[in-house]
């Protein structure tokens, strides 16, 4: 009976001949894709954009016989139960090769300079269809470049018009930041009324840049700073990678979605040359630890609840923008990236005996964000910047790749002690829920002055984009339900704290990223090209790469890491000391939506 149920839900149709069970609701494109049938494509994103703009993706198509009229395309079309597709036919081959074409026509083709060569997928689809020329000449587009943000730059003469970015922000964040201006051949996209990217309503996420199949959207590039400054024999460059850029790095050079690299990420940051190498795993295990004190602090005492991580830079532009009536929600730790730098610059100058002016503190991060957090006029202390430069994750590939380093065949290293150790807790902090997860396995612990046992709260793994679960924990001795929130993207966090401020949701914490899953999917990670997000989710291989590491580790609780026992006893004194409020906590304020314009 359940088969018949399921050949209800099914219909057969044939593509290039062959025989296929299609799911009613489909697309062809979808069908094809099931079955291991290539159809190019490139306007097409999955769940996000699917307009038919490009025209690549067409078929010749009858339905019982009837033919039906001109080429439609394949990314927008129903199966039907009948269907005859055929995507390989000299008419339709003649009808995607003249499309790219056109896109060519007016495009900025200067491949071999461009940030995106090797990974553009319009420059893919020419090399597959043996595009050797252009057969049509028109004016070219004109050259826009806005480069006054620290995190995204935009390039108006790579754009090909296919609004997957437009989408992108719309449907993934709500924010609408990205729209297309004009008519005709004078259309383009960007902010409204012509602003730069600085001076809008952006949050950085990087997810149009994720969307974008050309270098239309890229992010901040800061290589060259980073070079000069490891070539300077005056300055100490440290570095540290995040926990998210391990699970993506591999795919910089051909390894599958979500291999981890932690070893040979290493090995390689000492091969390029970097005076220090460190983790910032292990930053992330000293913020839990502040802010599960933190949040303990808020519970026992009074403070504000439900506190609200403040980890991800682009959720927090978000609150001070649109809900600047949270802010004292907010914790008030750094994140990670700027903890370590805060640290770098205090403590670790002084064991070494080094001038903190002439460190360079350099971040590998999977987020655009980061560049702009670092970037903040109150991440600095005494004067000293926590982060000089943050690097994503496709920069630093660049870099190893700029150095001639063979990645693949590194041997595995270990990051340099002192601020590279770290526990489970803290790699898990790169997916949504891992910071939820982190902070609840030392706040037990703290309350009931155990190492508790059973500490893997799975209730707020997964990606859905919000999450709720309760923990009960001993508070004043008295058991207490303790309610979280875990939620994605800035459109999520919106619903959260709407339903917060309406009385609909009670909660004491909540955990926001800006990113969908979390950093392993931030704006600055590997590309994953449309193509490949058919068939498999970069977030899932991602994640499941970081909680297979977490397991791996002797140590899964933050405040059991062993140098940051040292660092508390030795400089902070304990956790939410003056000291660590010094160096390790700040304060965020409202922003308005629109800054003074610049014209670009």
């Amino acid at each position: 009976m359940s088969d018949n149920h399921k050949d209800t839900n099914k219909v057969t149709i044939k593509i290039n001949n062959r025989e296929i069970k299609a799911n009613a609701g489909d697309t062809v494109l979808q069908a094809a894709t099931k079955a291991g049938i290539k159809i190019p494509s490139l306007c097409y994103l999955k769940d996000i954009n699917e307009i038919a703009a490009c025209r690549l993706c067409v078929a010749e198509v009858d339905i019982n016989g009837r033919p039906m009229r001109g080429l439609p395309a394949t990314c927008v079309l129903r199966v039907q139960e009948g269907m005859n597709v055929r995507t390989n036919t000299r008419r339709v081959r003649n009808a995607v090769r003249c499309n790219l074409e056109l896109i060519l026509a007016n495009h900025d083709m200067n491949c071999p300079t461009c940030v995106r060569n090797g990974t553009c997928e319009l420059q893919a689809l020419c090399e597959e269809h043996g595009i050797s020329g252009v057969r049509f000449e028109g004016a070219k587009r004109p050259v826009t470049i806005d480069a006054f943000s620290s995190s995204i730059v935009r390039d108006s003469s790579k754009c090909i018009l296919c609004g997957r970015c437009v989408s992108a922000c719309m449907k993934i964040q709500e924010l609408g930041v990205l729209g297309f201006a004009n008519r005709g051949f004078d259309t383009e996209v960007g902010p409204a009324f012509d602003y730069s990217m600085r001076d809008v309503n952006c949050v950085y996420c990087g997810q149009c840049i994720e969307a974008c199949p050309t270098a239309a959207l890229r992010e901040r590039r800061y290589l060259d700073e980073v070079w000069d400054a490891i070539d300077d024999p005056e300055k100490v460059v440290v570095v540290q990678a995040a926990p998210a850029v391990r699970a993506s790095l591999g795919e910089e050079f051909g390894m599958p979605i979500g291999t981890p690299v932690t070893g040979k990420m290493t090995a390689a940051l000492k091969e390029i040359g970097f005076d220090y190498v460190f983790d910032t795993n292990f930053a992330a295990d000293l913020t839990i630890s502040e802010e599960a004190h933190e949040l303990l602090d808020r519970i026992l005492n009074g403070g504000v609840l439900p506190m609200i991580t403040s980890c991800s830079p682009g959720w927090v532009r978000y609150c001070e923008m649109y809900h600047p009536d949270f802010l004292p929600n907010l914790s008030t730790c750094k994140s990670p990236q700027n903890m370590m730098g805060a640290v770098i610059k205090s403590y670790f100058a002084k064991l070494k005996g080094l001038d903190p002016e002439k460190i360079v503190t350099v971040s590998c991060m999977p987020c655009t964000s980061k560049k702009t957090e670092a970037a903040r006029e109150e991440l600095e202390v005494d004067g000293i910047r926590d982060i000089d430069y943050s690097l994503t994750t496709r920069e630093l590939g660049q870099m190893i790749k700029q150095a001639g380093i063979d990645f693949n065949h590194l041997e595995d290293a270990e990051p340099d002690r002192i601020l590279g150790d770290y526990t489970g807790a803290a790699v898990i902090f790169g997916t949504t829920g891992g910071v939820m997860e982190a902070a609840l396995r030392t706040a037990a612990d703290v309350l009931t002055g155990d190492d508790l046992p059973n500490f893997e709260y799975e209730a707020v793994r997964g990606l859905e984009g919000i999450k709720q679960a309760s923990v009960t924990l001993p508070v004043n001795g008295v058991p207490t339900e303790l309610k979280v929130v875990v939620c994605s993207t800035v459109k999520n966090a919106g619903k959260v704290l709407d339903a917060v401020r309406d009385g609909k949701l009670d909660c004491h914490f909540i955990e926001v990223m800006a990113c969908p899953g979390g950093c392993i999917h931030g704006g600055g990670q590997s590309y994953v090209s449309a193509k490949d997000r058919m068939s498999v989710d970069p977030r899932e291989a991602r994640m499941d790469a970081l909680y297979s590491e977490d397991e791996r580790q002797v140590l899964r609780k933050s405040h059991q890491n062993p140098e940051l026992i040292v660092l508390n006893r030795d400089f902070l004194g304990h956790p939410n000391s003056d000291i660590a409020h010094k160096y390790l906590h700040t304060h965020y304020h409202p922003r308005p939506f629109y800054s003074q314009k610049e014209q670009i």
